[in-house]
């Protein structure tokens, strides 16, 4: 497959990923996505979750926060409200957050059950993304 997609990843406040693959998945809000050189024109939301792209065989993850993708044949845009690459992932502030948001769930209220949600489905994500949990 000589094919391949210019995968871009950018947030408001910086270019997290700029690199050439052979496939990416996506946390799209419906559910994973998978994108391969030649893919149909796509917009579409994304979920908190992770990113993951394989290049020259070998996978690659991240976490993104919520945002954007436009998918073209040749190139898949990320516009993300927050993008973290692996090595900028802090494990023990990771479980710290997940077990905070995990305790506020028990007591929070109706309008910022969606903030503290968020902040728990991320921390997964990141713990997801480092393999450990």
């Amino acid at each position: 497959m000589g094919e391949r997609l210019h995968l871009e990843i950018v947030t408001r406040h910086r270019r997290v990923l700029e690199a050439e693959v052979d496939e990416v998945r996506l946390p799209g809000v419906m559910g994973e996505l998978g994108i391969l050189p030649g893919h149909t024109q796509l917009l579409t939301a994304l979920a908190i979750g992770r990113v993951a792209y394989t290049s020259d065989g070998r996978e690659y993850k991240l976490v993104v926060r919520d945002g954007f993708a436009e998918i073209q044949p040749d190139k898949v845009t990320v516009l993300a409200r927050e993008a973290r690459l692996l090595e900028e992932i802090d494990r023990e502030q990771e479980l710290s957050e997940r077990d905070q948001a995990n305790e506020e769930l028990k007591t929070v209220d109706f309008d910022d059950f969606e903030s503290v949600s968020g902040r728990l489905r991320s921390a997964e994500a990141a713990l997801e993304v480092l393999g450990k949990a």
